[in-house]
């Protein structure tokens, strides 16, 4: 048996973390900041796809935590598939790469 971390549970393990720190996250909320944290989803059809959830239970998660202070930020939306882009804001005081 292989000692190495698999990635599912190196993200799950960090979602976990993650709902450890902020409580009031659910778990697709801590799901979409570390899939922006670790850049491997920055869209809500992706991220969806990615977990195989609902598209439309992705988007709600997305917007109740873009209301939350600030943690993720709507980049973009395209109305016509109702894809949304998201990132996280920029720390302030850190120089841009």
């Amino acid at each position: 048996m292989s000692e190495e971390v698999s990635d599912v549970d190196r993200f799950l393990a960090l979602v976990a973390a993650a709902r450890e720190r902020d409580i009031r996250l659910t778990s697709i909320q801590a799901g979409l900041l570390v899939a922006a944290e670790l850049g491997i989803a920055n869209d809500s059809r992706s991220f969806a796809r990615m977990l195989g959830v609902a598209h439309s239970l992705v988007l709600r998660e997305l917007n109740a935590l873009t209301e939350h202070d600030g943690v993720l930020e709507i980049v973009r939306r395209d109305a016509r598939t109702m894809r949304v882009h998201y990132a996280l804001p920029p720390r302030s005081g850190t120089p841009p790469s």
